[in-house]
């Protein structure tokens, strides 16, 4: 029983102690600051309760050295140890030795052992270890490996496994040696019992006799899927019940190899065979009796030293004395116009696919592939003629009742339809102004709108009212397709239609035996015709262009001397003499020396020039050379629409752009650029089209690079400064004068400069013709 100490005899366990201060969690390794935790000591220094030393966290000793962490110091640095292991083999009672490579990587001290694999080893081989830090065997396994446990010729535990390191690479064995490290000698491997056996077995397998490759590699990857195709006859009319076939040769470039197949038709009489001629090669010759196996062999072997069996001895015949020659069909055999021995049937090639030809073009130099004509041409399928139209329904109807028993209605022309059916402001409707052809005086007076839809190529006639004329206007004749006249009505041929090549400015028409003279077309007309000159030549300037230089010298003489035309067709060969002529007729109609003439003046050349240019292409031609004014834009309706545009899109951020149009003019001078301006308001998506954006921009700036910004954004504040409202229809003809494509030329004045440029090239002006 112990007895209580008497007070002033306790023990005082702090007597002598001058360390009381309590263990940091964080220490320094490799110069980074890791946290430590329980691995850390007590107060004072002392050890807890079951835990052992403290573990070093160093890798290397102190010194001077770098001051990056051992991952940017270390980085790709590995080392490299070569090791073995031993295991039992218990089925051959036999152990193996396993080569290894152990990687040490320095950044992190981290270990990974690595297997070369060996075909067909019968063992997974390949990574043993994956990259980890391995702790030292026991007791010792609170540790984990350093660089400093690491040796040449000494063992390793690595997870209750044995390695033996027996050599390292020279970069490993410096780098031990510069950090301290006494190099033990390099030993070599044991031998591998197992291995041995294995190669011993592997070389009672081989065989005795020599061998010779064949390496058909290349060719197999060079040419692999590429196949020549040949279309082929035989002939086989001179056998019993036999007839013409027609055959497919396929030429495989991969190995040489050739099949044949047969074509055959539908209700022939033969069975659809798979094949004529199986994939193989084709020897050009047919060989004899069938040999025996192994009586013939690609190789030829000679005996040198005695019998087999009893210490002979042999060799590849390297010249092929004995082998068997057999010629077989290749790819330079092979050409249009031969004949080649498919096992006794002669076979003709006729004709071959295009890769085949661009084949034997870039191989050969081969460019006639005329095909051969093995077969007569089909005979021409008779006609069938079509009745003639009866008259009970359309024309269209009564064709389609022939074309078979159950008639269909006629199709119309979708893609048509959907093309040039009306897309927004788009119509596809191109309007001519008419007169009627008549000799009534009452009836000369009628104006017509005549319509032609090009969605379906019909036609629709208008007569707009008009005082005091004694005429209803109204529909004079309803949309269709108008047949064009002097045309059979009981036919069988399809009769021909209008259409939209038929109808200009200056054509005379008969519709339904009412005549009528187009006069004159729409903006759209004119535009749609432009756009699409290949389709309308009238509307071609070039074409136009070409007919003026076709004019033949003898119409020249023709037009009197006095006239415009004669000056203008013979500048092809201007001489001095004519310079007066024609610097009087620039004065005449040019005083001012402007460069341009009236419309007029210049109608009235092109018509009497002779080459018979109807008035369309006069007005094409005016409405190319001429002087094209900018309209005026209207700055209220203008602004009126950008502010209802804004209003219906409740856009209220005046503020805010001021105070960025502010920023972005740090000078004060109150005008930015027009593409600052525009990025600032495409910035705050302001919900202006591309055109009112453009026009507004346009405005604001007049015609300088500077824009008043405060002027912009007073206009378009529809809180303070609204503008009177607009009406719809004057939104849409802002919409259609804002767009550029819409807006045609007005022809006034005609700069014939250009003209005469286009025309006979470079001529002189009105300067240069003085005498």
């Amino acid at each position: 029983m112990a007895l209580p100490m008497l007070p002033g005899n306790i023990i005082n366990k702090n007597l002598g102690k001058n360390k009381f201060h309590k263990s940091q969690h964080f220490e320094y390794s490799n110069g980074v600051r890791i946290m430590v935790g329980i691995d850390k000591p007590g107060i004072g220094g002392e050890l807890l309760l079951g835990q052992k030393t403290q573990p070093n966290y160093s890798v290397f000793p102190n010194g001077q050295g770098s001051e990056y962490p051992s991952w940017v110091s270390f980085d790709k640095q590995v080392l490299s140890f070569d090791a073995f292991f031993q295991e039992s083999e218990p089925q051959k009672q036999e152990y193996r030795i396993r080569k290894c490579k152990i990687y040490f990587y320095l950044e992190d001290n981290t270990i990974k052992v690595v297997e070369p694999e060996i075909k067909n080893s019968g063992i997974p081989q390949g990574t043993l270890i994956r990259r980890n830090r391995i702790p030292l065997p026991p007791p010792d396994d609170e540790r984990f490996y350093t660089v400093h446990d690491f040796n040449v010729n000494q063992p390793m535990v690595l997870y209750s496994r044995t390695f033996m390191i027996t050599d390292c690479d020279p970069f490993t064995r410096n780098f031990l040696r510069k950090i301290g490290v006494q190099l033990n000698q390099p030993r070599s491997p044991p031998l591998d019992p197992y291995g041995t056996l294995r190669q011993q077995m592997k070389d009672s397998m081989r065989p005795l006799r020599p061998y010779e490759r064949q390496d058909t590699l290349k060719q197999f990857l060079d040419h692999d899927r590429d196949v020549l195709r040949f279309y082929c006859y035989w002939d086989d009319t001179e056998n019993m019940f036999g007839d013409p076939r027609e055959l497919l040769l396929h030429y495989f470039l991969a190995d040489d190899t050739i099949e044949i197949r047969e074509v055959i038709y539908p209700n022939s009489g033969r069975d659809a065979t798979p094949k004529f001629l199986s994939r193989s090669k084709l020897p050009k010759q047919l060989p004899g009796p069938r040999p025996l196996p192994g009586q013939t062999t690609d190789h030829t072997v000679l005996n040198v030293f005695g019998p087999m069996g009893q210490g002979g001895r042999l060799m590849l015949d390297s010249l092929k004395t004995g082998a068997v020659q057999q010629e077989l069909y290749k790819d330079c055999d092979l050409t249009l116009g031969g004949v080649i021995n498919v096992w006794g049937r002669r076979v003709l090639l006729c004709d071959c696919d295009n890769f085949t030809k661009e084949y034997y073009r870039s191989k050969y130099g081969i460019d006639d592939f005329s095909p051969v004509q093995y077969k007569t041409p089909p005979a021409p399928q008779p006609l069938r003629p079509v009745p003639p139209y009866n008259g009970f329904g359309s024309e269209e109807d009564s064709l389609a009742s022939c074309q078979g028993l159950l008639p269909k209605p006629p199709q119309k022309d979708f893609h048509k339809l959907m093309e040039k059916d009306r897309q927004g402001l788009d119509s596809n409707v191109l309007r001519f102004t008419a007169k009627m052809v008549t000799d009534n005086p009452i009836d000369t007076e009628r104006l017509f709108i005549i319509s032609f839809y090009l969605s379906d190529d019909t036609i629709s006639v208008f007569e707009p009212p008009q005082k005091n004329t004694g005429v209803l206007g109204g529909k004079f004749l309803e949309r269709s397709r108008v047949k064009k006249p002097g045309q059979e009505l009981f036919k069988s041929e399809m009769s021909q239609y209008f259409s939209a090549q038929d109808l200009y400015v200056g054509a005379k028409i008969n519709l339904n035996h009412q005549g009528f003279h187009l006069v004159d077309a729409d903006e759209y007309a004119f535009n749609y015709m432009e756009h699409h000159a290949d389709e309308f030549p009238r509307a071609n300037v070039g074409t136009i262009l070409s007919k003026i230089h076709s004019i033949s010298e003898d119409k020249h003489k023709e037009i009197k001397q006095a006239n415009v035309g004669t000056i203008l067709s013979k500048i092809h060969s201007i001489s001095e003499d004519k310079h007066k002529e024609i610097k009087q007729f620039f004065n005449l109609n040019d005083p001012g020396n402007t460069g341009l003439i009236p419309y007029e003046p210049f109608r009235g050349l092109l018509m009497d020039l002779g080459c018979e240019l109807s008035e369309h292409e006069v007005m094409t031609l005016g409405r190319c050379f001429c002087e094209r004014q900018q309209p005026e834009t209207d700055v209220k309706l203008l602004l009126a629409v950008a502010q209802d545009q804004l209003r219906k899109n409740h856009f209220e951020s005046f503020s805010d752009m001021t105070r960025a149009f502010t920023h972005q003019d740090p000078h004060r001078t109150g005008h930015l650029s027009t593409e600052e301006t525009r990025t600032i308001c495409k910035a705050f998506q302001l919900p202006l089209a591309d055109d009112v954006l453009r026009a507004l921009l346009h405005t604001f700036a007049a015609g300088s690079e500077q824009l008043d910004y405060h002027a912009f954004l007073a206009g378009i504040n529809w809180r303070e400064n609204p503008a009177p409202p607009v009406a719809p229809d004057n939104v849409l003809k802002f919409d259609i004068d804002c767009r550029e494509e819409a807006r045609g030329p007005d022809v006034k004045n005609i700069i014939y400069s250009d003209l005469l440029e286009d025309l006979f090239g470079n001529v002189k002006t009105d300067t240069d013709l003085t005498p």
